[in-house]
């Protein structure tokens, strides 16, 4: 019996640059939507709930603008909670650790 399938594409491998913007989507979570994004950094493809660890608000301050300036590191837009892109995992701002 085959299983059925929960992939799909989200976008364009070409539509992701390392540090660039990202692609936001829908997942769903506990049986309701919730927001998600995929991000490119160092070559790899990431993706995330669009939700700060700190409060439950979305991190881009733009649709799809989730890195600092410098594209190391994504940042909650409301208060600069700093996480690493390949992890995940805040490592400045009020949910450090």
């Amino acid at each position: 019996m085959a299983l059925a399938s929960t992939q799909r594409v989200i976008c364009e491998s070409a539509a992701l640059t390392d540090g660039g913007p990202g692609v936001r989507f829908e997942v769903q979570r506990n049986g309701a939507p919730a927001a998600a994004f995929v991000i490119r950094y160092l070559g790899g493809v990431y993706a995330y709930l669009n939700s700060c660890a700190h409060i439950p608000v979305e991190l881009d301050w733009m649709e799809g603008e989730f890195f600092d300036k410098a594209g190391l590191y994504l940042v909650c837009a409301t208060h600069g909670a700093t996480y690493e892109p390949d992890t995940g995992h805040c490592i400045l701002g009020p949910c450090r650790g």
